[in-house]
C-alpha cells in the first residue's frame, strides 16, 4: 500500500499520548527551581542561604541549651512560593510564629514549626521527657514554645548584627496555632504576593526529625541580599587598604633598618682606616668595640616615697564619692516554668538557705561579706558578721 503522507488516527493517537506522558512526568523540583532564578541570581540565592544557615545555626545552639538536646540543622534550601500556593505548602497541622524587626531593618518573617514538634518542645520546656508529649496545645504549651523561640529569635538577631554590622532587634514573637490545608490566610496581613521559602530538616536528640521553614517576604529578602552584599563588598575594600598601609609601613621600616646597618657598618671602617699605629689587621666585631668603649657607672633613679600633692590628695578623695549599689541576698532557687507559671498570691518558695544561715552582702554583684539580719525600727537592716578575705575578693573579680 502505497503511503499519500497523512497520518493515520492510530498514528495520531501514538504521538499525542507520548506528549502527554512528557508533560506529566516533568519533575516538580526543576519548575520550583527555574522559578527561583526567575527572581534571584545564584549568588543572591546563596546569600539568602547564608544569612539563614548563620542565623538559624546559632538558634540551633541556644535550642540544644534549653532542651539539653543534641540538635541539628541542615543546610537550608531557598524557594520561592507565591502568596496564593501557601496552604498547599502545609499537609499537617502547624504552629507559625511571625516576627518582626524593629531596629536595624524594616520587615518581617514567618517561621513555621509542625505541631508535633512543638509538642514535644512545649513538653521538655514544662518538665518533661519529651516522648510522650500532649498533642492537644493549650495556652500554657504555646507560652513555652514561645518563650523557645523569642531566645532562639534574639540569639538570630545577635547573628546577624554581626554579619550585617550593626544593631538588629526584633519584638517578641507571635504564635498561633494553624490547621492542616485549612488556614491559607495566616499571612494575609502581610501585603505581599511572593515569598521566599527557606527550609531546613530539624533534628533534636532521637525526638525529632522533621522540616521547619522561613517566610521572608519577597522585597524584605531582597533588601538582606542587597545590603550584605554591600557590607561585604565595603569590608573586601577595607581589607585592601589595611594591607596596602602594612605594607608600606613594613617597606618604611625596612628602609630605616637598612640605612641604620649601613651607618653601624661604616663608622668602625673609618675607626680602623684612621689608626697609623696598627700592625695587624683589625676585624669588624665586639672586641674592637669593648677596646674602644668608655665604660660608665649606670644611673639610677631614686624611688623614695613621694609626698601627695593637695590636687593629688583631691582627685583621690573624689573616688570616695562614687555610689557603689550594695544588695543583701537572702537565698536563690531554680524552679521549671511549670512551678513558676503555678505561683499565686500565698505561695511560698523555698531558698537553698538554712533558717539562721548568714546572708551574702554584695556590692555591685561582687560578694565582700556576710551578716545576719536586724530589725531597726520598722526597717530591716543587716549586721556584718564576716568580710571575705581580700583573695577571695580578688578571686570574684576574676
Amino acid at each position: 500500500m502505497v503511503s499519500d503522507g497523512s497520518l493515520s488516527q492510530e498514528e495520531i493517537d501514538a504521538l499525542l499520548s507520548i506528549g502527554g506522558e512528557d508533560d506529566s512526568t516533568e519533575p516538580e523540583d526543576d519548575t520550583h527551581e527555574a522559578d527561583v532564578h526567575d527572581y534571584l541570581s545564584t549568588i543572591e540565592i546563596d546569600t539568602l542561604g547564608e544569612i539563614g544557615n548563620i542565623s538559624i545555626g546559632s538558634s540551633a545552639t541556644t535550642l540544644s541549651t534549653l532542651l539539653n538536646q543534641k540538635v541539628n540543622i541542615t543546610t537550608p534550601r531557598v524557594s520561592i512560593v507565591k502568596k496564593a500556593e501557601l496552604y498547599e505548602q502545609f499537609s499537617a497541622e502547624h504552629v507559625h510564629v511571625k516576627v518582626n524587626y524593629v531596629e536595624g531593618f524594616s520587615g518581617e518573617n514567618v517561621f513555621v514549626v509542625q505541631s508535633k514538634d512543638a509538642a514535644i518542645i512545649s513538653d521538655i520546656m514544662l518538665g518533661g521527657d519529651g516522648t510522650d508529649p500532649d498533642t492537644d496545645l493549650t495556652e500554657i504549651h504555646l507560652s513555652a514554645v514561645q518563650e523557645v523561640m523569642n531566645q532562639m529569635m534574639g540569639t538570630a538577631a545577635t547573628s546577624m548584627s554581626t554579619i550585617f554590622n550593626k544593631r538588629v532587634n526584633i519584638s517578641p514573637p507571635s504564635i498561633e496555632i494553624k490547621e492542616a490545608n485549612g488556614d491559607q490566610n495566616f499571612v494575609d496581613e502581610i501585603d505581599e504576593e511572593i515569598f521566599v521559602k527557606v527550609s531546613f530538616q530539624l533534628e533534636v536528640g532521637t525526638l525529632i526529625d522533621s522540616s521547619i521553614m522561613q517566610l521572608i517576604p519577597f522585597p524584605f529578602a531582597y533588601d538582606l541580599v542587597e545590603e550584605l552584599l554591600e557590607v561585604s563588598d565595603m569590608e573586601d575594600v577595607k581589607k585592601a587598604n589595611e594591607a596596602d598601609e602594612t605594607l608600606q609601613q613594613s617597606s618604611a621600616t625596612i628602609e630605616e633598618r637598612v640605612e641604620q646597618k649601613q651607618e653601624k657598618v661604616e663608622q668602625p671602617k673609618e675607626q680602623i682606616s684612621t689608626n697609623p699605629g696598627a700592625h695587624q689587621p683589625q676585624y669588624l666585631g665586639s672586641h674592637v668595640d669593648q677596646q674602644n668603649a668608655d665604660v660608665q657607672t649606670a644611673n639610677f633613679s631614686n624611688f623614695e616615697e613621694v609626698p601627695l600633692s593637695e590636687n593629688e590628695h583631691r582627685n583621690l578623695d573624689m573616688l570616695l564619692d562614687v555610689p557603689l549599689k550594695v544588695t543583701v541576698e537572702l537565698g536563690r532557687t531554680n524552679r521549671p516554668i511549670r512551678e513558676i507559671l503555678d505561683l499565686s498570691p500565698g505561695s511560698i518558695i523555698e531558698l537553698d538557705k538554712l533558717a539562721g544561715e548568714p546572708v551574702d552582702i554584695l556590692v555591685n554583684e561582687k560578694l565582700i561579706a556576710k551578716g545576719e539580719v536586724v530589725v531597726i525600727d520598722e526597717n530591716f537592716g543587716v549586721r556584718v558578721t564576716d568580710i571575705v578575705s581580700k583573695t577571695d575578693r580578688i578571686k570574684s573579680l576574676q
